[in-house]
């Protein structure tokens, strides 16, 4: 059989971006989560809570009578209090063998023996939970407002409530951003994405639990910080300038999620590598 010349030839594709490999993680994770009929399932209750507020908003525009229904900023600050359940069991259902399910393969060793930086590894499992977060949490919110000048027929509520738009898209991104780096790095560190669902869902649980017993015990909530969902919940009221529901300075509640954030970050960093170091 002949062989054809083969000699240099001009590349004719199209040449991506050198730090854009992340974006191709990203893709393909959440098209195999969309994939799966379950999570479909669990979307679907995720947003009955925002049909709810949509019938609501619309009976509360159209029937002056019916002001029990009110629209007010606490409005949406109670919706995120609903979506929290759904956020918590969307991060463990996705979040779980993100890197867990790689470890357990030796994914990690083909991950980044190519030209593909730790940092952009992370950052893509990352990108994977974070959108899917904000699927259920800063979307039908923004939804909800903007259902609401629509019914209403006008911007007074939107003038009047100025604040609400970056209210919700800062907590949407502080609630997703911890609970997401909370989960990857509870991933990185086992073989096993039930084991990391157990410890998400132990660290969430747990650390309620004792903030409730040392409630019950003292008789005040000055102890919420022992709570990271507690701690959450205190920045949450503040962001929507609502009453602050326990007695620990905000300071303290930033500074717990800000001290959580910052130890994921470290067994990111430790666990996340081509080769294991034992140490």
């Amino acid at each position: 059989m002949p062989i054809h010349d083969q000699s240099y030839r001009r590349y004719g594709g199209r040449r991506e971006s050198a730090r854009s490999a992340w974006t191709v993680i990203a893709i393909e994770g959440i098209k195999s989560v969309v994939a799966k009929k379950r999570f479909l399932f669990l979307m679907l209750f995720a947003w009955i809570p925002f049909i709810v507020r949509a019938v609501q908003i619309y009976v509360s525009a159209n029937f002056p009578q019916a002001s029990i229904l009110a629209i007010s900023a606490d409005t949406f600050r109670q919706f995120f209090e609903q979506q929290g359940i759904f956020v918590f069991f969307v991060t463990i259902y996705v979040g779980a063998g993100l890197i867990a399910n790689d470890r357990k393969a030796n994914a990690l060793q083909i991950y980044l023996s190519k030209p593909l930086t730790r940092t952009e590894y992370i950052a893509g499992k990352m990108a994977i939970l974070v959108i899917l977060l904000l699927l259920v949490t800063w979307l039908p919110a923004v939804l909800l407002l903007v259902m609401q000048i629509l019914f209403a027929g006008s911007f007074d509520f939107a003038r009047q409530h100025a604040h609400l738009v970056p209210a919700i898209t800062i907590f949407s991104l502080v609630q997703v951003f911890v609970a997401a780096v909370t989960m990857l790095a509870l991933s990185a560190l086992t073989n096993s994405s039930r084991f990391a669902a157990v410890m998400y869902a132990g660290a969430v649980l747990f650390t309620d639990a004792m903030f409730q017993a040392m409630r019950g015990i003292t008789g005040s909530s000055v102890f919420s910080w022992l709570s990271f969902p507690a701690s959450l919940a205190q920045v949450g009221d503040l962001v929507f300038r609502v009453r602050l529901r326990y007695d620990t300075p905000v300071a303290v509640s930033l500074l717990v999620l800000l001290a959580l954030v910052t130890v994921s970050l470290s067994v990111l960093e430790r666990k996340v590598r081509g080769v294991e170091v034992v140490s």
